[in-house]
């Protein structure tokens, strides 16, 4: 069972996304917030397996909430998944900054909405389809970091390592990748594991993103 806490200053979103979660039958809504400091607070409280965290909200915003929920030192992380109205806002490069898992609009489809919770849940992360080439490109843009080639990124990473990434920057589950590299799945996680601190980001989103905005993957066109 994924327990999942809600935190959204509308209560009309906060009760759609409270029924829409809690009709299937593998996800359980163990509490609703409707404020920041109400979300941090629950969350420590429930420990949720996911936080659904608007990143417009009275008091302490979303950003906030997720450098709380996400912060290495905390007791236990609680993964994040921002919820936005907003194809392109501030908010949601700094949500990434601070550990979000992903992103979704919350004009998305049911289906995606259900998809994505289970996906941070498995720790797999996720990015609305409509965001991931804006996202991508204004971290591009934003941070003019030096460009490292696959070659220079091998020397952060091992083969195997970099393999993976440029896999996860394909959208491949922790399942494709291994059937794709004829490993286990338990190696997969363990190879992600040790590569995220090598390049300095907290979940395979970031992974993802740090890839495209060092040009060990290019962005098309």
């Amino acid at each position: 069972m994924i327990r999942v806490l809600i935190a959204d200053d509308q209560g009309l979103v906060r009760a759609g996304l409270a029924a829409l979660l809690g009709a299937e039958p593998d996800l359980e809504v163990v509490g609703t917030a409707a404020d920041g400091d109400q979300a941090v607070e629950m969350a420590r409280e429930l420990s949720p397996d996911v936080a659904c965290v608007d990143v417009r909200m009275p008091g302490r915003d979303g950003i906030s909430v997720t450098k709380e929920l996400c912060d290495p030192a905390a007791e236990r992380q609680v993964p994040v998944l921002i919820l936005t109205t907003f194809a392109i806002d501030d908010y949601v490069f700094a949500a990434l900054e601070a550990g979000a898992s992903g992103f979704m609009l919350k004009d998305s489809e049911p289906a995606d909405i259900l998809a994505a919770v289970r996906s941070v849940a498995a720790g797999n992360g996720t990015l609305d389809g409509s965001l991931t080439r804006m996202v991508i490109r204004e971290f591009s843009r934003r941070r003019q970091a030096q460009p490292v080639t696959v070659a220079q990124g091998s020397e952060l990473l091992s083969p195997r390592e970099l393999d993976i990434l440029l896999l996860l920057a394909q959208g491949m589950s922790n399942e494709d990748i291994a059937r794709e590299l004829v490993l286990e799945v338990s190696t997969v996680k363990s190879h992600i594991s040790r590569m995220l601190p090598k390049i300095g980001v907290r979940s395979r989103l970031q992974a993802v993103v740090w890839a495209y905005q060092h040009r060990v993957v290019e962005v098309d066109g």
